[in-house]
């Protein structure tokens, strides 16, 4: 299973992908405030670690279907890119947030969920560290 782990706590961003691990959410125990994003049939996995993150879905993101699927992945695209620039430069950027890539895979099809979550991430990322990648 493709295994992508989004792991933030106090600003600490950990992205890993393996396609030889196998992650299950049955042998994987979370903390209650872990956000868990699968696309089973696709074999891959976002969890994010990040206090606030599960409230802020929960009260300030838009409903899922408020954009379409092309709309979160086309902003996917250029998140993914300017994230990964500032994982790149950590002595211009704050190293605690943008600590590790994020392998992003944009020929792939992560569904609805997957790219509304990730996108939502963005966007409390801007939200909580005050970072703007506009």
């Amino acid at each position: 299973m493709k295994t992508i782990f989004y792991y933030v706590a106090i600003g600490l961003f950990i992205v890993g992908c393996s396609s030889t691990t196998k992650t299950t959410s049955k042998e994987t125990k979370l903390p209650k405030e872990v956000v868990r994003i699968a696309n089973d049939s696709l074999e891959y996995e976002i969890i994010i670690m990040d206090i606030g993150f599960e409230t802020y879905l929960n009260t300030i993101a838009k409903p899922m279907n408020f954009y379409s699927q092309d709309y979160y992945e086309n902003k996917n695209r250029f998140y993914v890119a300017e994230w990964n620039i500032r994982a790149q430069n950590p002595l211009r950027y704050r190293s605690d947030i943008y600590e590790n890539q994020i392998d992003y895979d944009f020929t792939v099809d992560y569904g609805l969920e997957v790219n509304y979550k990730l996108y939502n991430y963005f966007k409390f990322v801007e939200y909580k560290y005050n970072q703007r990648f506009f």
